[in-house]
């Protein structure tokens, strides 16, 4: 599933449609969660492979064997902490999935500065490697169009969106490429859609979209957040 990362009381109502869906499908052992790097520290494509992270909710702990995996499939993945300590997009998700399972599984961080279009699709490769034959779940956090008008997120928002839910990598990063749509995460997403397509899935659902906007009544200068599940 792709998810938002900002501020709880803004994409905190758009990612509950993508946790409520999870919840749909039961416990899962691991969650494989891809984020973009907005801090530039670290290195271009960064994972973790020991240790646990906290939260208000407690602590998760990090599935050391399939990080190792992923790692190594890719090849371009370095195991290091540097990347992963003042970032947001990937540490805000575990609290939703604390509240899901009660921290009754193992993550695996995966923080991407590099997402170029081969460089996501190495990702999403080694994710669909290394989950296959595990019960794994995979998920994406990008926040969309950064600082536009209402008018104009939406539609940036939803042409890069439309290629997503036709399960094209390619298409959605030229759009991405086309408009200079500034959503964060789009390496991340690139690299889940490529992955659910190695793993099978068939169809991708536009759960919900909001902007900022949609939420504060300031259309001005929004930021857009949208939840989408893919699905066999």
């Amino acid at each position: 599933m792709v998810v938002p990362h900002a501020g709880y009381m803004y994409s905190g109502p758009i990612a509950a449609h993508a946790y409520r869906r999870l919840a749909a499908s039961g416990e899962h052992a691991s969650i494989v969660i891809l984020g973009p790097n907005h801090t530039g520290e670290g290195t271009g494509l960064s994972t973790m492979n020991n240790g646990q992270w906290s939260t208000p909710l407690g602590n998760v702990e990090i599935d050391n064997e399939l990080a190792e995996t992923i790692a190594k499939k890719s090849g371009l993945v370095d195991v290091e902490d540097e990347a992963h300590r003042h970032e947001h997009s990937i540490e805000v998700q575990l609290p939703f999935l604390q509240y899901l399972y009660n921290g009754s599984f193992k993550f695996v961080p995966v923080c991407m500065m590099l997402q170029d279009l081969e460089t996501s699709r190495n990702i999403g490769m080694a994710v669909a490697e290394s989950v296959k034959g595990r019960d794994v779940v995979i998920l994406a956090s990008s926040d969309w169009t950064h600082y536009e008008s209402q008018k104009v997120a939406e539609a940036k928002d939803m042409q890069a969106i439309e290629a997503v839910l036709r399960m094209d990598e390619t298409e959605f990063q030229r759009r991405i490429e086309e408009s200079g749509l500034s959503a964060c995460g789009f390496g991340p997403v690139t690299a889940l859609t490529y992955a659910a397509k190695r793993l099978g899935a068939k169809k991708a659902e536009l759960l919900s979209y909001k902007t900022s906007g949609d939420l504060t009544g300031d259309e001005s200068a929004v930021v857009g957040y949208a939840a989408i599940a893919f699905a066999s």
